[in-house]
């Protein structure tokens, strides 16, 4: 499935489809800001790819009490509805169906033009920015910066309204997250000295790394609703196989970028992670159309997305360098239009080995 940029029409009549209508470029506003996976930042540290990686729309919205007027409510009964809770704007929604969104700025103007009492549908704004319920929060996190709203409605597959997102929800679920996961790998202080203090000893044995272990994963073009699952999956099986979490951060930004790389640049392909007990090797196989200039791919920076990819400041060529950057052992081929193959090894030290 294609995340565009998912803009919902006005007029009279709305039918599903226009609610995934095409990109308008007159609404973007493009903004500087920190990379994030996929976009070719380098800067923020590889647990919070992690969590962007992991992290869904759905999981940061807002998904009850959710306040809304009605297309036969007047602007002045949406003011005082913004007014009583303190927020800039609200959805026009009848059942579950999206229609529009009164904002802070319609308010004023309406102030200005003398009809305030005239009501929301005759108003509100039609041509709405939406998120979707499986998104990425990576691309929640681009939409933030490429628009100037404060916040998101979030549709479902069937195009109901399901929640709000704004900045500061997605603040505040990532900052919780953040601290949820340093503790984790941080550990709980003083854990071990007060087991040694009472005799206790551990009970868990030492993950064993296997003589052989092989995985595969189907990635589809412009999927973004399943992209990172292979990453978390590989993931998941080097902690399950006690490697060393340095070394699996590395693993993980590898996988996840070659992943990214074959959603939005190929016609599709495959990830293989095969772990053993001296290296783990990630394997990017894509169906074409494959890379006329390998070298030129390589330098940071260069990118063949396309318009709505860059738009959601994602494709700015940073996948292979990154990929590159992390492993231990990098190779490439690409033949055109046959496709491309990437290879990335990563060494694991012996049990029992300084860290």
């Amino acid at each position: 499935m294609e995340y565009r940029p998912t803009i919902l029409t006005g007029g009279e009549k709305l039918s599903d489809d226009q609610i995934m209508a095409a990109h308008e470029r007159k609404h973007v506003k493009r903004v500087s800001g920190p990379g994030l996976p996929g976009s070719g930042g380098q800067g923020e540290p590889l647990v919070i790819m992690e969590l962007l990686q992991r992290l869904r729309v759905k999981d940061v919205m807002r998904d009850h009490d959710i306040i809304s007027v009605v297309r036969t409510d007047t602007m002045h009964f949406a003011q005082n509805l913004m007014k009583r809770n303190h927020i800039s704007g609200v959805p026009v929604v009848e059942g579950k169906r999206l229609f529009g969104i009164v904002s802070i700025n319609d308010i004023i103007l309406a102030l200005e033009g003398g009809w305030i009492g005239e009501q929301c549908q005759k108003h509100m704004a039609t041509n709405l920015v939406v998120l979707e319920e499986d998104m990425p929060l990576a691309f929640a996190l681009k939409y933030f910066e490429n628009y100037i709203f404060g916040r998101f409605p979030v549709l479902n597959k069937e195009r109901d309204l399901v929640g709000i997102v704004s900045q500061r929800d997605v603040t505040r679920v990532l900052m919780r997250e953040l601290t949820n996961e340093l503790a984790r790998l941080e550990g709980a202080p003083g854990t071990e000295q007060q087991g040694a203090e009472h005799g206790q000893e551990s009970s868990k044995s030492e993950p064993v790394l296997p003589y052989y272990s092989m995985r595969q994963f189907v990635v589809v073009r412009n999927d973004l609703t399943n992209a990172g699952k292979a990453a978390n999956a590989i993931k998941k099986m080097l902690g399950d196989a006690g490697v060393e979490k340095k070394i699996i951060r590395r693993i993980a930004v590898a996988a996840y970028e070659l992943e990214i790389n074959i959603c939005i640049h190929s016609l599709g392909g495959s990830i293989t992670f095969i772990l053993d007990s001296h290296k783990a090797t990630v394997i990017a196989k894509d169906k074409g159309p494959g890379i006329k200039d390998v070298e030129w791919a390589l330098r940071d920076g260069t990118s063949t997305a396309n318009d709505w990819i860059r738009s959601m400041g994602f494709g700015a060529g940073m996948g292979l360098s990154n990929s590159k950057r992390v492993a231990d052992v990098f190779d490439i081929k690409s033949t055109v239009p046959t496709g491309t193959t990437v290879l990335c090894e990563f060494n694991l030290p012996e049990r029992g080995a300084a860290k």
